[in-house]
Parts: structure tokens; sequence; C-alpha cells
């Protein structure tokens, strides 16, 4: 259940136009809702429109099934009940979810960086939620309709919140932390993403650190001290930050790693004179940077020792994120959910981690810029110096990546479907891996059944 929350204050939020009872004004929001599917008694109903599907279309729909009141950008015909009339449901929404948010006097901590936002999202819910009711992003929902529907299905018993935060352009993470407002911001890797919109690395730090702008008075900053580009950031408003990484020179540091696969990655977290010995539940090394981030957060907000680790040995993957998958053949890394060059070359390290013949499917990364088909070759070519043992290039952008990596290339996904039974072998780790909109969670499929 959500804060006491009014369209009377939903009104004054966004500088809509009210029409309907009055008297309503007085009564509370159960929950917002962009999906008529979801809608519930009480309900405030987003009417937005898209490409395919009109949200307009589903008012009547909506009232029917107890929606209280209807954001729209044009009035319902013979409307039974409130609604508010605004020039854009989605700017509204974003004020609407800004009011909400400043109800709540918790620890909000905002995630971002070019790789590993969701798994270090993740490992922070884990940790926090340790001693806090902690509430945090669902699925994808870090966009500038996924963060207000995010801040505004916050219950009121909410203690803590861990709130991801994507972007691709410049200006959007000014508008994001404007709405999360955070107390602690955590930014993980400054890599080559987005290079079409940010220019360059440079770029995308820049555009990452607006989330800065908007943090709360005395917000603290945990920022990847081994990231060249993170590690130059010696104050942020007023405040020095708090670095982590692998470097023993970081605060937050870590020794003794052992990657042992799917038995997960061993290794001593030290900070302030302590060394806490902890498994981590993933493939990834990378995953023990993203612990150290999340201890940081946990030791600001007061866990002991003993939460920490728990935390930390409670992390869980989501999706088609470094998801290993046994058919009792083969193993398959499913992490198709999305590609850049930082993150391939991470998956790239894991999948070294595994015994017998390793292979890596790769496709093309998307948004990459004018440089696009140089970082593809440059992928493939740290590919191959890894030593896997066949690597594999799916699409366009992945020609280059196969010539880099000297491995296979087929330019669609139906034309590797035609001979893929003939390259996998028995007892194979095979890593699957490009951008979202190339959909690699096909090849998954089919390699299910190898």
């Amino acid at each position: 259940m959500m804060k006491p929350f009014t369209l009377e204050e939903v009104v004054a939020s966004c500088g809509g136009q009210y029409f309907g009872d009055e008297a309503l004004k007085k009564v509370c929001i159960t929950s917002v809702e962009r999906d008529s599917r979801q809608i519930k008694p009480g309900s405030l109903f987003l009417a937005i429109p898209g490409a395919k599907v009109d949200g307009h279309d589903f008012i009547g729909q909506c009232y029917a099934d107890g929606a209280i009141c209807a954001i729209c950008e044009k009035a319902p015909e013979n409307a039974e009940k409130p609604y508010i009339l605004v020039p854009s449901t989605l700017q509204a929404v974003k004020k609407i979810a800004k009011a909400y948010r400043e109800k709540f006097d918790i620890p909000v901590i905002g995630v971002s960086g070019s790789v590993g936002k969701t798994s270090t999202k993740e490992m922070l819910y884990a940790v926090i939620s340790q001693k806090y009711k902690t509430h945090k992003t669902q699925g994808n929902l870090n966009n500038e309709l996924g963060v207000p529907l995010t801040l505004l299905s916050m219950p009121a018993e909410t203690e803590a919140a861990v709130i991801e935060m994507g972007i691709s352009g410049f200006g959007e993470m000014t508008r994001l932390s404007e709405m999360v407002q955070p107390t602690i911001c955590v930014l993980t890797i400054i890599g080559s993403c987005h290079l079409e919109q940010l220019g360059d690395r440079d770029g995308v730090c820049k555009a990452k650190t607006e989330m800065f702008k908007h943090a709360r008075e005395n917000a603290e900053y945990i920022l990847n001290g081994d990231d060249d580009k993170l590690s130059q950031i010696s104050e942020v408003n007023g405040k020095k930050p708090i670095f982590f990484g692998l470097m023993a020179e970081n605060p937050y540091h870590a020794q003794n790693i052992k990657n042992n696969g799917e038995g997960g990655v061993r290794c001593t977290l030290c900070f302030d004179g302590k060394e806490l010995d902890v498994v981590i539940p993933a493939i990834g090394t990378y995953m023990v940077s993203n612990a150290l981030a999340a201890v940081a957060a946990g030791s600001l907000l007061g866990l002991s020792d003993e939460q920490l680790i728990n935390g930390v040995q409670a992390y869980k993957t989501v999706g088609s994120r470094a998801n290993v998958i046994n058919t009792g053949k083969i193993r398959i890394i499913d992490d198709c959910y999305n590609a850049n060059p930082t993150s391939v070359k991470a998956s790239i390290d894991t999948l070294k981690n595994f015994s017998g013949r390793k292979v890596a499917i790769l496709g093309d990364m998307k948004e990459l810029g004018k440089d696009e088909l140089t970082l593809h070759f440059e992928t493939g070519k740290y590919a191959k110096a890894q030593g896997i043992d066949l690597i594999i290039g799916v699409g366009p952008l992945a020609l280059e990546l196969a010539k880099g990596a000297e491995g296979l290339w087929f330019a669609s996904i139906d034309e590797l479907d035609a001979d893929i039974n003939s390259l996998i072998k028995n007892k194979d780790t095979v890593l699957v891996k490009a951008s979202h909109s190339m959909q690699f969670e096909k090849i998954v499929e089919s390699l299910k059944y190898f």
C-alpha cells in the first residue's frame, strides 16, 4: 500500500487540470498503473499514447475495473470518474513521482554505470535488505518512465530504496536524479556505450555524473576506483568519494580472489581494517567489485559484519544476465540481455574460468557511434587473446568481431541455427551475448535442446 497520496496532491504536483467530483480530491490513490491489466480498486491510470497502443483507448475499461482517476492528454468520452488533463502524461508522471518520493525520509541509493548496473542493484538490494525493508527497481524499469513507476510503487513501510538509473543521452540523468534525489550515488564503470549520443568515454562520464546534480544534501558518493575516469573525481558537492575496486589502494578492495565457475567466487573483502571472507553466488569475477560497492553502502547504513556477509552471499542473478544453464550435455552462459565492449570483455573473462572447451557466440553491439567497426574488431581480438576455443560472430557488425577473433561469422541467427549442431560439442561451455535487439535469446533456446 502506498503512503497517503490524495488526488489533490497529484493534481498539485503535476499542474494538471482536474475534472470530476471535487469531494473525490480528498481520496488517496492505491497505486499508479500504466498497464490497464494491472488496475486495482483505487488505482490512478496513466493514459500514455504509444506507437502501437494508445492508453487513452482503455480509460473506460480502467474505470470499470476500479481506477479512481486517469491522467490523460485528451478528455475521455462520457467520463464517469475524475480525470486530470495534462499536455504530456509522461512529463506528468515524473512530477508526480518526485512529489511521492519526497514523502520518504529514507536512504535512497541511485545506481548507474555502463556495465553492471543491474547486477550491482541486485547486490545492493541483497545487502541492504538484511537490515531494512528495501524497495528496488524491477526488471529494466530504469528509464524516464521506469524510474517514476519504480518510485511510485514504493510501499508506505519502505525503509530504504535501490533505484537503477539508465540513460543513453545527455540530460536524461539530470531528469532522473531530480526525481530520485539519491542519498547515496553508486557508479560502476564508465565504458564504451551509447557513443552515438555521448561521443566518447569522457561524454559517458559527464552524462553519468549528472546523477550528482540532484543528490540530497550530505549525500555520499561510492565510485569505482579501478575506473580511470571515476578515479579522477576527488570531490563531489563538498564530499570526498568512497572508492571501491580490486586494486589494493581502494579503501574497499578485495584479496584472495578465486573464481570457481559455478561454485561461485571466493574472496576476502577488505575495508576499515576488517577482512570479511565471502563466497559470491555468481560466475563472474567482476561481481567482486559489485559486492564491494554494496558493502560500502551497507557500511554507511550501519550494517553489521554478519549482515554484510549474509547479504553478499544472498545475491541472486536476474533474467538473462550471466545465468548458467546446464542442459546435461553443455553449459550455456545466458548473458544476452545487453552488450558493449566492456561487458563483452568481462563475460569473456568469466568464460575463461570454466573447464572444457569454451565457445563464445557474440553478436552486434549497438549504439557505438563512428568507431563501431574498430570496437567490434578489438573485442574479437581480445576474445582470441584470452584463449577462447571457438568464437562465432553473428550479425552485420559482428563480421568485424569475427575478423578480429579469426573466428566464424554468420549473417543472421537463422544461418547460425542451420549449422549450430555441428559446431557445438558435448561438454562445451557456450557464452551467448549481444545487444538486446539482436534477440539472442533465440540462440539460447536452440542450445537448450542440443
